[in-house]
């Protein structure tokens, strides 16, 4: 339920685990194996972990300036260390000469000095683009406004 918010989490940076399709034991045990702050919208399942914070909200604005709130030195600018999709680890991805650049990359852009990034787990690619900068002006947003 907080799919979202776990991957601007990871645009900026934050070790995000989010789990589906596990009963509220498994994750319970899985927030303490791995010493984990949880998020979550389901009231009892909060009540259940000393370290959580229930989100009433199902808008993703509302949801940043709770997590702001709680966590004020939450970071807001977005960093290619993390994998919006798996949280894996990301590093700098360098293209060789040998095989051709994935459909959907700006090789003119590369080509210029454009950094791309892997993720370590998945394969991902990642670069600075327009979409990047709809999330940097999303999350400043956010991160200025109040929470209601």
């Amino acid at each position: 339920m907080l799919g979202r918010l776990a991957r601007y989490l990871r645009f900026v940076g934050e070790d995000t685990a989010w789990v589906r399709d596990l009963d509220d034991e498994e994750v319970v045990r899985q927030a303490e194996r791995e010493e984990r702050f949880l998020l979550t919208r389901d009231r009892r399942l909060a009540e259940r972990v000393p370290n959580s914070l229930l989100l009433s909200s199902p808008d993703i604005g509302e949801q940043w300036r709770s997590l702001r709130h709680r966590f004020p030195t939450l970071p807001s600018e977005v960093k290619f260390v993390r994998c919006s999709l798996c949280n894996g680890r990301l590093a700098p991805y360098h293209p060789s000469g040998d095989r051709p650049l994935p459909a959907g990359v700006p090789e003119d852009r590369v080509l210029g000095g454009l950094p791309l990034y892997q993720c370590g787990s998945c394969g991902h690619l990642y670069w600075e683009g327009s979409h990047t900068s709809d999330i940097r002006r999303r999350l400043r947003t956010w991160s200025t406004e109040s929470v209601a």
